[in-house]
């Protein structure tokens, strides 16, 4: 258990400040005179490598010093000592949908038709400071499934302090062709869809500039989708479009995922230059190395769905493709970043995803790196987060256990710290 020491601070009223719930939250404070914290656990992984016996000061909203003499001149300082446990940079959701709840709740349909904004937006609040509390400091949402552009508003919630969650990097309404999305009734009913229709370069110039200026942080396309007279999901988007659409997006500095499971879908984000490619189940070894040559990352999301982890028949003929394809990307080398289409199980569940990479292939560093460091330079945050060190902002997060080496321990956090403010302490719950 996390043990805290302050001058003139009982340990009642440090752990009143763990999780900053009021209408204010957080309030931001001059660097110049701002508060020092010291922690000091067993040890710290840097996003990079492990080293023990190492203390991170923090002054302010960052990180002030990392080292095995960091916890120096800490007369005054608010000292946390974080005995057995491994500190890391906070964890990275590379793949979230802050407005859905659980499937086997409600099905994606149920939401989007029957639950009003309000309600979601009500839900949203509780999901970010789930996944806050489970160690996830920066969440990229891609798509807010009918929500309009609720999760921009959301994320300037959290950033005023408002409300407690992680950082959050928003892709708005998500682009999809015509005729290829959700939900569907009778040919008679014209519905809002789940997503923005979009067709031809022209139009989505103009729909990629309108979400950009409604506070797009990314841009998100359908590549394929279920459409169309033949089973199974087949491309939206051509060639041209897609080129486009990253021109057009990365002129204002937005990088573009494309949701695509196909491997035509895939071929042609990868010759597109997108930043990530999302799920890719049906990826080959071939369009794996074709997304090397392109400088282009893979979000797997391997646990999406609303079925538990791990999953009842791990045998079956389905897991074993999916591990055999995350093997191929594995084996060509593909930047992988962790992502696990959270939404469609609970939030604060997040931690299954980086499970699953291990039990298909992965090593436990490279996971642990998925989250940190490697998703910090995917996601263009490489000088803010995803490792500790000096000038970073301070998310951190300490778990029971070293989940370089036990990947399971991810899921036993024991402290959370996001922007120098400590958001959970083992003891003061969830």
């Amino acid at each position: 258990m996390p043990r805290m020491r302050q001058t003139g601070l009982t340990l009642a009223a440090a752990l009143l400040c763990a999780i900053p719930l009021t209408s204010q939250g957080p309030r931001p404070r001059d660097q110049a005179d701002a508060a020092v914290t010291i922690l000091k656990p067993a040890r710290v992984f840097d996003g990079d490598a492990m080293h023990e016996g190492w203390s991170v000061r923090i002054k302010g909203e960052r990180i002030d010093a990392v080292g095995p003499d960091a916890a120096a001149a800490a007369a005054g300082a608010t000292v946390i000592d974080l005995p057995g446990a491994t500190l890391t940079p906070g964890l990275v959701e590379g793949h979230s949908h802050i407005l859905l709840h659980a499937y086997s709740e409600a099905s994606w349909e149920s939401q989007v038709s029957k639950e009003g904004l309000g309600l979601r937006v009500a839900r949203a609040t509780n999901h970010l400071r789930s996944t806050l509390l489970a160690g996830f400091t920066t969440v990229r949402d891609l798509g807010t499934e009918g929500a309009g552009y609720a999760d921009v508003e959301l994320r300037d919630a959290v950033r005023q302090g408002i409300i407690p969650g992680p950082r959050v990097l928003a892709s708005t309404r998500a682009i999809v062709a015509t005729g290829s999305y959700q939900p569907r009734f009778v040919p008679e009913w014209s519905v809002p869809q789940g997503a923005e229709e979009a067709d031809g370069v022209d139009s989505l110039t103009r729909v990629i500039r309108d979400q950009i200026g409604r506070g797009a942080d990314w841009i998100k396309l359908y590549g394929d989708y279920r459409w169309g007279p033949l089973p199974g999901s087949h491309p939206t988007f051509t060639a041209e479009e897609m080129k486009r659409a990253v021109e057009v997006a990365e002129s204002a500095g937005v990088p573009v995922a494309v949701h695509t499971s196909t491997p035509e879908g895939m071929r042609r984000a990868a010759l597109a230059n997108v930043a990530t490619i999302e799920h890719g189940n049906e990826g080959t070894p071939e369009i794996f190395r074709l997304m090397v040559e392109h400088h282009g990352a893979w979000c797997p999301t391997l646990t999406a769905g609303a079925g538990p982890w791990p999953p009842a028949e791990p045998n079956s003929p389905a897991n074993q493709r999916r591990k055999a394809v995350f093997k191929a990307g594995l084996d060509a080398g593909v930047t992988i970043i962790n992502g696990s289409d959270v939404g469609t199980f609970p939030h604060g569940e997040e931690g299954r995803e980086l499970e699953a990479m291990v039990a298909y292939g992965m090593s436990p560093v490279a996971a642990v790196r998925s989250a940190t460091s490697t998703a910090a330079k995917v996601l263009r945050l490489e000088t803010q987060i995803g490792q500790v060190k000096a000038g970073l902002f301070a998310d951190l997060v300490a778990f029971d256990g070293d989940p370089t080496k036990d990947i399971s321990s991810v899921r036993r956090v024991t402290f959370v710290m996001k922007n120098g403010t400590v958001y959970r302490t083992v003891g003061a719950g969830r």
